[in-house]
């Protein structure tokens, strides 16, 4: 994550608008983070995080059903029980 102070983005407003990656804004007198501003466009960041196991990962449509599974995964390799 890149940081960038309050005068550089009073200079130049258009850094906001062509993010593309997560940024801080830092406060160089009080040497203190302000704020973390993310960009507006969405992507998945599933296949940066993957690593080398890029392609073994699944997308997934719904989280709270992926979690129950997990969970009940889980239970059973841990208290041996079956569902």
């Amino acid at each position: 994550m890149d940081s960038i102070s309050i005068g550089e983005i009073q200079k130049n407003i258009s850094l906001l608008t062509k993010l593309e990656e997560p940024i801080t804004i830092v406060d160089k007198r009080r040497n203190k983070s302000v704020a973390v501003v993310y960009p507006t466009k969405q992507h998945s960041i599933v296949s940066s995080l993957a690593g080398k196991y890029k392609g073994r990962v699944q997308s997934i449509n719904d989280l709270e059903s992926a979690k129950e599974e997990a969970l009940k995964e889980a239970f059973g390799e841990k208290y041996g029980l079956s569902y």
